[in-house]
């Protein structure tokens, strides 16, 4: 039998995750001592085939929490370890713009490989390589999409909005929502002179009178969307929200994206935050029931 392990600042979501699965979630109890190290306490006992809901946003202690954790889930017992993180971390640098630059993603990808046999994420972040594999040598990665789930509800939302996209990375996810609800799509052009600086060029519409909603894997500063945004609505676009699947928003985000005139934003619950809309529990439970069956002896 299955199990499912979660820090309890999770617990919704994996409860949620349990209950369409079909499985127990057990939390791992999580203590801080003074001097900031970490003691993590799992279950006593644990069955062959172990799943961990861990997802990376602010990532930096919780990769420690995933050394600690699978660790010592193999010593008890568990022979195989799935990895869940449905915001999956550090996918950003996937190569060395300068000399002596770490190149996270081919890093943290190995850490992650060398302690679990699988690993599931959302939307991944990838730029220069074409698959999660690339990333992730070793481990059986799987990459799920939570575009057709933004696509369904910017359809239930706004009936026959126009998707838009605010750089060419964002393509494959507008391509996919438009695709599976019948929806128009255009993807900007986007070129970044530093982490707060873009500049958008928008694609022939039509926009005017039309509703737009602009549909990414992510959303950080929120420069590139309102950048998006205000040249959608200086072309006579008539309203325009955001759609993402990693509701990241560092500070003054959200602010960025009111003042440039975006109206609902929506995200799904692969990052907790109050514009959660759409929930990735069943995605990421019919992943791991395949996961279990192909598993099986």
């Amino acid at each position: 039998m299955d199990c499912l392990l979660h820090f309890t600042d999770e617990s919704t979501l994996a409860g949620q995750i349990a209950a369409v699965w079909g499985v127990t979630a057990l939390p791992i109890d999580r203590h801080r001592f003074p001097d900031g190290e970490l003691r993590l306490r799992l279950p006593a006992t644990l069955p062959p085939r172990v799943t961990l809901l861990r997802s990376l946003a602010n990532p930096n202690e919780k990769l420690i929490e995933l050394v600690l954790a699978a660790g010592t889930a193999r010593e008890l017992g568990a022979s195989h370890l799935t990895l869940v993180a449905p915001y999956l971390a550090y996918m950003r640098q996937d190569i060395a713009f300068h000399p002596g630059e770490a190149v996270s993603q081919r890093l943290v990808g190995r850490l992650l490989a060398g302690l679990f046999d699988r690993v599931i994420t959302v939307d991944p972040h990838l730029h220069r390589v074409a698959t999660l594999g690339e990333a992730i040598a070793c481990a059986q990665p799987v990459a799920l999409s939570a575009a057709p789930l933004l696509g369904a509800l910017v359809a239930s939302r706004r009936p026959g909005a126009m998707l838009v996209g605010p750089d060419e990375e964002s393509a494959q996810w507008v391509a996919q929502a438009a695709q599976a609800h019948g929806l128009a799509h255009r993807v900007c052009r986007k070129v970044r002179t530093g982490d707060r600086s873009v500049q958008v060029a928008l694609p022939e519409g039509p926009y005017a009178g039309r509703a737009a909603v602009l549909l990414d894997d992510m959303c950080s500063t929120g420069h590139t969307a309102a950048q998006t945004a205000a040249a959608l609505l200086a072309a006579g676009a008539a309203s325009v929200d955001i759609a993402v699947t990693h509701a990241l928003f560092a500070t003054g985000a959200e602010a960025t994206l009111r003042e440039a005139g975006i109206g609902e934003i929506w995200s799904t619950d692969c990052i907790p935050h109050p514009s959660n809309a759409v929930a990735v529990a069943p995605l990421l439970a019919a992943a791991l029931r395949e996961v279990a069956e192909s598993t099986e002896t």
